[in-house]
Protein backbone atom coordinates (compact mmCIF):
# COMPACT_ATOMS: atom_id res chain seq x y z
CA UNK A 1 0.00 0.00 0.00
CA UNK A 2 1.22 3.36 -1.30
CA UNK A 3 -0.17 6.75 -0.75
CA UNK A 4 2.51 8.79 -2.92
CA UNK A 5 0.17 9.05 -5.77
CA UNK A 6 -2.98 10.70 -3.05
CA UNK A 7 -0.11 13.12 -1.86
CA UNK A 8 1.75 14.09 -4.61
CA UNK A 9 5.18 13.49 -3.07
CA UNK A 10 7.30 13.63 -5.59
CA UNK A 11 6.16 17.26 -6.59
CA UNK A 12 7.05 18.05 -3.01
CA UNK A 13 10.12 16.53 -3.34
CA UNK A 14 10.86 18.46 -6.10
CA UNK A 15 9.71 21.72 -4.82
CA UNK A 16 12.27 20.66 -1.93
CA UNK A 17 14.74 20.33 -4.28
CA UNK A 18 13.96 24.32 -5.83
CA UNK A 19 13.72 25.78 -2.37
CA UNK A 20 17.00 24.67 -1.47
CA UNK A 21 18.39 25.79 -4.47
CA UNK A 22 17.02 29.24 -3.77
CA UNK A 23 18.01 29.19 -0.35
CA UNK A 24 22.05 28.92 -1.21
CA UNK A 25 21.86 31.73 -3.81
CA UNK A 26 23.30 34.71 -1.88
CA UNK A 27 21.74 37.15 -3.29
CA UNK A 28 18.63 35.95 -0.91
CA UNK A 29 20.89 36.35 2.16
CA UNK A 30 20.30 40.09 1.33
CA UNK A 31 16.39 40.01 1.49
CA UNK A 32 15.64 38.98 5.27
CA UNK A 33 11.82 38.52 4.73
CA UNK A 34 11.57 36.39 1.09
CA UNK A 35 14.62 34.28 3.14
CA UNK A 36 12.13 33.90 6.29
CA UNK A 37 9.11 32.80 3.44
CA UNK A 38 11.33 30.20 1.95
CA UNK A 39 12.51 28.80 5.06
CA UNK A 40 9.26 28.51 6.51
CA UNK A 41 7.89 26.98 3.26
CA UNK A 42 10.94 24.80 3.09
CA UNK A 43 9.67 23.50 6.81
CA UNK A 44 6.30 22.85 5.89
CA UNK A 45 7.36 20.42 2.87
CA UNK A 46 10.18 18.51 5.29
CA UNK A 47 7.44 17.85 7.84
CA UNK A 48 5.08 16.93 5.00
CA UNK A 49 7.56 14.73 3.20
CA UNK A 50 8.89 13.05 6.57
CA UNK A 51 5.27 12.43 7.54
CA UNK A 52 4.55 10.74 4.39
CA UNK A 53 7.68 8.12 4.70
CA UNK A 54 6.99 7.89 7.99
CA UNK A 55 3.49 6.89 7.45
CA UNK A 56 4.79 4.32 4.52
CA UNK A 57 7.21 2.70 6.46
CA UNK A 58 5.22 1.58 8.95
CA UNK A 59 2.31 0.57 6.52
CA UNK A 60 5.26 -2.17 5.31
CA UNK A 61 6.27 -2.93 9.00
CA UNK A 62 2.69 -3.38 9.91
CA UNK A 63 2.01 -5.98 7.03
CA UNK A 64 4.91 -7.76 8.44
CA UNK A 65 3.34 -8.21 11.47
CA UNK A 66 0.10 -8.96 9.71
CA UNK A 67 1.94 -12.04 8.02
CA UNK A 68 4.16 -13.17 11.47
CA UNK A 69 0.74 -13.16 13.38
CA UNK A 70 -1.54 -14.63 10.61
CA UNK A 71 1.30 -17.68 10.79
CA UNK A 72 1.78 -17.90 14.59
CA UNK A 73 -1.92 -17.32 15.30
CA UNK A 74 -0.70 -14.75 17.86
CA UNK A 75 -3.79 -13.28 19.02
CA UNK A 76 -1.48 -10.39 20.59
CA UNK A 77 -0.24 -9.39 17.48
CA UNK A 78 -3.35 -8.80 16.66
CA UNK A 79 -4.59 -6.51 19.14
CA UNK A 80 -1.43 -4.66 18.61
CA UNK A 81 -1.90 -4.59 14.85
CA UNK A 82 -5.54 -3.03 15.07
CA UNK A 83 -4.18 -0.02 17.35
CA UNK A 84 -1.51 0.78 14.69
CA UNK A 85 -3.98 0.84 11.72
CA UNK A 86 -6.42 3.14 13.73
CA UNK A 87 -3.39 5.22 14.23
CA UNK A 88 -2.10 4.76 10.44
CA UNK A 89 -6.01 5.94 9.48
CA UNK A 90 -5.83 8.89 11.48
CA UNK A 91 -2.22 10.02 9.56
CA UNK A 92 -3.67 9.20 5.91
CA UNK A 93 -6.64 11.51 7.04
CA UNK A 94 -4.12 14.79 8.60
CA UNK A 95 -2.00 14.28 4.92
CA UNK A 96 -4.94 13.90 2.82
CA UNK A 97 -6.28 17.22 4.03
CA UNK A 98 -2.91 18.72 3.13
CA UNK A 99 -2.91 17.64 -0.24
CA UNK A 100 -6.18 19.53 -0.57
CA UNK A 101 -4.46 22.71 -0.25
CA UNK A 102 -2.97 23.54 -3.74
CA UNK A 103 -4.13 26.63 -4.42
CA UNK A 104 -1.44 29.56 -5.00
CA UNK A 105 -1.20 31.15 -0.89
CA UNK A 106 -3.19 27.99 0.68
CA UNK A 107 0.84 27.88 2.20
CA UNK A 108 1.04 31.43 3.41
CA UNK A 109 0.39 33.08 7.02
CA UNK A 110 -2.71 34.74 7.21
CA UNK A 111 -4.68 37.70 8.84
CA UNK A 112 -7.97 36.43 10.82
CA UNK A 113 -10.38 39.25 11.79
CA UNK A 114 -13.32 39.50 14.20
CA UNK A 115 -15.94 41.81 14.30
CA UNK A 116 -19.15 41.33 16.69
CA UNK A 117 -22.79 41.87 15.53
CA UNK A 118 -25.67 43.37 17.08
CA UNK A 119 -26.09 42.94 20.34
CA UNK A 120 -24.21 44.75 22.38
CA UNK A 121 -22.49 43.12 25.26
CA UNK A 122 -23.59 39.77 24.05
CA UNK A 123 -22.34 39.57 20.64
CA UNK A 124 -18.93 41.25 21.70
CA UNK A 125 -18.50 38.21 24.69
CA UNK A 126 -18.87 36.03 21.75
CA UNK A 127 -16.26 37.89 19.39
CA UNK A 128 -13.67 37.52 22.42
CA UNK A 129 -14.67 33.55 22.51
CA UNK A 130 -14.34 33.31 18.74
CA UNK A 131 -10.99 35.15 19.19
CA UNK A 132 -9.65 32.08 22.08
CA UNK A 133 -10.77 29.31 19.76
CA UNK A 134 -8.86 31.09 16.84
CA UNK A 135 -5.67 31.49 19.17
CA UNK A 136 -6.43 27.75 20.25
CA UNK A 137 -6.28 26.58 17.27
CA UNK A 138 -2.88 28.36 16.06
CA UNK A 139 -1.31 26.98 19.04
CA UNK A 140 -2.31 23.52 18.47
CA UNK A 141 -0.48 24.60 14.96
CA UNK A 142 2.77 25.69 16.40
CA UNK A 143 1.46 29.00 14.65
CA UNK A 144 2.56 32.15 15.79
CA UNK A 145 0.05 34.63 16.71
CA UNK A 146 0.00 38.30 16.67
CA UNK A 147 -2.52 41.39 18.12
CA UNK A 148 -2.88 43.64 15.24
CA UNK A 149 -5.43 45.87 16.42
CA UNK A 150 -8.37 45.26 18.89
CA UNK A 151 -11.25 47.61 20.06
CA UNK A 152 -12.61 45.86 23.14
CA UNK A 153 -16.46 46.02 24.26
CA UNK A 154 -17.32 48.78 26.34
CA UNK A 155 -19.02 46.21 29.33
CA UNK A 156 -17.13 42.67 28.57
CA UNK A 157 -15.20 41.00 25.08
CA UNK A 158 -14.50 42.89 21.85
CA UNK A 159 -16.16 44.73 19.07
CA UNK A 160 -13.22 43.46 16.61
CA UNK A 161 -9.57 41.87 16.42
CA UNK A 162 -7.40 41.31 13.46
CA UNK A 163 -4.93 38.33 14.06
CA UNK A 164 -1.62 37.61 12.39
CA UNK A 165 -1.34 34.47 12.01
CA UNK A 166 1.79 33.23 11.12
CA UNK A 167 2.84 29.18 10.04
CA UNK A 168 2.73 26.77 6.85
CA UNK A 169 -0.79 26.73 5.42
CA UNK A 170 -2.65 29.02 7.91
CA UNK A 171 -4.47 30.67 5.34
CA UNK A 172 -5.26 27.49 3.61
CA UNK A 173 -6.97 26.14 6.71
CA UNK A 174 -8.31 29.29 8.19
CA UNK A 175 -9.73 30.06 5.13
CA UNK A 176 -12.95 27.81 5.74
CA UNK A 177 -13.47 30.12 8.40
CA UNK A 178 -15.21 32.66 6.50
CA UNK A 179 -18.45 33.94 7.28
CA UNK A 180 -21.02 34.43 10.01
CA UNK A 181 -20.79 32.46 13.07
CA UNK A 182 -24.05 31.83 14.92
CA UNK A 183 -24.10 31.47 18.74
CA UNK A 184 -27.18 29.92 20.94
CA UNK A 185 -26.58 30.09 24.67
CA UNK A 186 -28.39 31.09 27.88
CA UNK A 187 -26.96 34.56 28.30
CA UNK A 188 -24.65 35.00 31.54
CA UNK A 189 -25.13 39.05 31.23
CA UNK A 190 -29.31 38.29 31.28
CA UNK A 191 -30.21 38.16 34.77
CA UNK A 192 -33.48 36.66 33.36
CA UNK A 193 -31.62 33.99 32.46
CA UNK A 194 -32.61 33.75 28.74
CA UNK A 195 -31.56 32.25 26.04
CA UNK A 196 -29.68 34.45 23.32
CA UNK A 197 -28.51 34.35 19.84
CA UNK A 198 -25.03 36.59 18.75
CA UNK A 199 -23.78 36.70 15.78
CA UNK A 200 -20.04 37.50 15.00
CA UNK A 201 -17.99 37.71 11.19
CA UNK A 202 -15.18 36.43 10.60
CA UNK A 203 -12.83 37.45 7.40
CA UNK A 204 -9.42 35.91 6.74
CA UNK A 205 -6.94 37.06 3.74
CA UNK A 206 -3.47 35.64 2.63
CA UNK A 207 -0.60 37.39 3.78
CA UNK A 208 1.39 38.37 0.70
CA UNK A 209 4.73 38.81 -0.21
CA UNK A 210 6.17 42.54 -1.20
CA UNK A 211 7.35 41.75 -4.58
CA UNK A 212 3.61 40.68 -5.91
CA UNK A 213 2.35 43.43 -7.77
CA UNK A 214 -0.65 45.30 -6.75
CA UNK A 215 -1.08 49.25 -7.45
CA UNK A 216 -1.85 51.44 -4.77
CA UNK A 217 -2.11 54.89 -5.38
CA UNK A 218 -1.33 57.63 -2.81
CA UNK A 219 -4.48 59.51 -3.86
CA UNK A 220 -6.80 56.84 -3.37
CA UNK A 221 -5.84 56.42 0.32
CA UNK A 222 -7.08 58.03 3.91
CA UNK A 223 -4.42 57.34 6.93
CA UNK A 224 -5.81 58.51 10.24
CA UNK A 225 -3.70 58.19 13.28
CA UNK A 226 -5.36 57.57 17.02
CA UNK A 227 -4.29 56.79 20.43
CA UNK A 228 -4.65 52.81 20.86
CA UNK A 229 -6.34 50.86 22.97
CA UNK A 230 -6.26 47.35 24.60
CA UNK A 231 -3.63 44.96 23.85
CA UNK A 232 -0.11 46.52 23.03
CA UNK A 233 1.09 48.39 26.45
CA UNK A 234 1.43 51.53 28.48
CA UNK A 235 3.81 52.97 25.19
CA UNK A 236 0.94 53.04 22.64
CA UNK A 237 -1.60 54.53 25.03
CA UNK A 238 0.10 57.64 25.52
CA UNK A 239 0.70 58.00 21.67
CA UNK A 240 -1.26 58.43 18.68
CA UNK A 241 1.23 55.87 17.46
CA UNK A 242 -2.02 53.22 15.64
CA UNK A 243 -2.66 53.96 12.53
CA UNK A 244 -5.93 53.07 10.39
CA UNK A 245 -5.89 53.16 6.52
CA UNK A 246 -9.00 53.36 4.17
CA UNK A 247 -8.25 52.75 0.72
CA UNK A 248 -11.42 55.00 -0.51
CA UNK A 249 -12.22 52.91 -4.02
CA UNK A 250 -13.15 49.48 -2.52
CA UNK A 251 -13.75 50.92 0.96
CA UNK A 252 -11.36 48.53 2.73
CA UNK A 253 -9.94 49.49 5.72
CA UNK A 254 -6.88 48.09 7.95
CA UNK A 255 -5.20 49.27 10.87
CA UNK A 256 -2.65 48.58 13.41
CA UNK A 257 -1.42 49.35 16.50
CA UNK A 258 1.03 46.66 17.42
CA UNK A 259 3.99 48.26 16.96
CA UNK A 260 5.63 51.19 18.83
CA UNK A 261 6.10 53.61 16.46
CA UNK A 262 4.00 55.29 14.00
CA UNK A 263 5.71 54.46 11.54
CA UNK A 264 6.10 50.73 12.02
CA UNK A 265 2.24 50.49 12.61
CA UNK A 266 1.81 52.34 8.85
CA UNK A 267 4.29 49.72 7.02
CA UNK A 268 2.45 46.79 8.87
CA UNK A 269 -0.94 48.41 7.62
CA UNK A 270 0.32 48.93 4.04
CA UNK A 271 1.56 45.41 4.11
CA UNK A 272 -2.64 43.89 5.18
CA UNK A 273 -3.77 46.68 3.02
CA UNK A 274 -1.97 44.94 -0.17
CA UNK A 275 -3.19 41.61 1.17
CA UNK A 276 -6.61 42.29 1.16
CA UNK A 277 -6.64 44.07 -2.06
CA UNK A 278 -4.76 40.93 -3.81
CA UNK A 279 -7.99 38.95 -2.08
CA UNK A 280 -10.03 40.67 -3.08
CA UNK A 281 -8.76 40.81 -6.58
CA UNK A 282 -8.56 36.98 -6.23
CA UNK A 283 -11.84 37.01 -5.68
CA UNK A 284 -13.35 39.04 -8.57
CA UNK A 285 -11.27 37.33 -10.85
CA UNK A 286 -13.20 33.38 -9.50
CA UNK A 287 -16.42 35.76 -10.00
CA UNK A 288 -15.65 35.97 -13.46
CA UNK A 289 -14.79 32.45 -13.88
CA UNK A 290 -18.10 31.31 -11.67
CA UNK A 291 -21.51 33.08 -12.00
CA UNK A 292 -22.14 31.90 -8.31
CA UNK A 293 -19.27 33.20 -6.25
CA UNK A 294 -19.94 31.00 -3.47
CA UNK A 295 -16.70 32.54 -1.19
CA UNK A 296 -18.22 35.78 -1.69
CA UNK A 297 -21.09 35.02 -0.52
CA UNK A 298 -19.82 33.62 2.70
CA UNK A 299 -18.20 36.46 3.65
CA UNK A 300 -21.66 38.81 3.33
CA UNK A 301 -23.23 39.17 6.56
CA UNK A 302 -26.47 37.62 5.58
CA UNK A 303 -24.74 34.10 5.01
CA UNK A 304 -24.16 32.23 7.95
CA UNK A 305 -21.82 29.29 7.77
CA UNK A 306 -21.63 27.64 11.58
CA UNK A 307 -24.15 27.33 14.73
CA UNK A 308 -22.83 26.77 18.08
CA UNK A 309 -25.42 25.77 20.22
CA UNK A 310 -25.25 25.51 23.97
CA UNK A 311 -28.83 25.45 25.29
CA UNK A 312 -31.85 23.69 24.61
CA UNK A 313 -28.75 21.39 23.84
CA UNK A 314 -25.20 21.01 23.09
CA UNK A 315 -24.23 21.07 18.88
CA UNK A 316 -21.67 22.53 16.41
CA UNK A 317 -22.89 22.59 13.08
CA UNK A 318 -21.34 23.76 9.72
CA UNK A 319 -24.51 24.78 7.21
CA UNK A 320 -22.21 24.52 4.31
CA UNK A 321 -20.90 20.90 4.40
CA UNK A 322 -23.17 19.23 7.31
CA UNK A 323 -20.33 18.73 9.27
CA UNK A 324 -21.45 18.74 13.16
CA UNK A 325 -20.03 18.09 16.52
CA UNK A 326 -22.02 17.48 19.86
CA UNK A 327 -18.99 19.01 21.95
CA UNK A 328 -19.28 22.65 21.73
CA UNK A 329 -16.38 22.86 23.91
CA UNK A 330 -13.97 20.77 21.82
CA UNK A 331 -14.54 22.65 19.07
CA UNK A 332 -14.49 26.54 21.21
CA UNK A 333 -11.28 25.18 22.36
CA UNK A 334 -9.96 25.41 18.86
CA UNK A 335 -10.48 21.81 17.80
CA UNK A 336 -11.62 22.65 14.00
CA UNK A 337 -9.82 20.17 12.25
CA UNK A 338 -13.16 18.17 11.01
CA UNK A 339 -14.93 21.53 10.07
CA UNK A 340 -11.82 22.36 8.22
CA UNK A 341 -11.07 18.82 6.40
CA UNK A 342 -15.25 18.75 5.77
CA UNK A 343 -15.15 22.29 3.87
CA UNK A 344 -11.82 21.67 1.89
CA UNK A 345 -13.35 18.20 0.60
CA UNK A 346 -16.54 19.53 -0.18
CA UNK A 347 -14.52 22.49 -1.78
CA UNK A 348 -12.41 20.11 -3.81
CA UNK A 349 -15.45 17.83 -4.68
CA UNK A 350 -17.12 20.78 -6.26
CA UNK A 351 -14.55 21.96 -8.28
CA UNK A 352 -13.61 18.73 -10.02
Amino acid sequence: MNYGGIFDVEVKERRLEELEQAIQNPKVWEDPDKMQKLNQEKAGLDKTVADWRQMNQRIEDAQVLLEMAEEAEDEDSYQELVAELQQLQAKAEELELKSLLKEELDSNSCFLSINSGAGGTEAADWASILMRMYSRFADSEDYKTDIVSMTEGEEAGIKSVTLNIQGPYAYGYLKAENGVHRLVRISPFDSNARRHTSFASVFVWPEVDDNIEIEIRTEDLRIDTYRASGAGGQHVNRTDSAVRITHEPTGIVVQCQMERSQLANKDKAMKMLRAALYEKEMEKRQAEKDEINSQKQANEWGSQIRSYVLQPYQMVKDVRTGHESGNPSDVLDGNLQGFIQAYLKKKASDQS
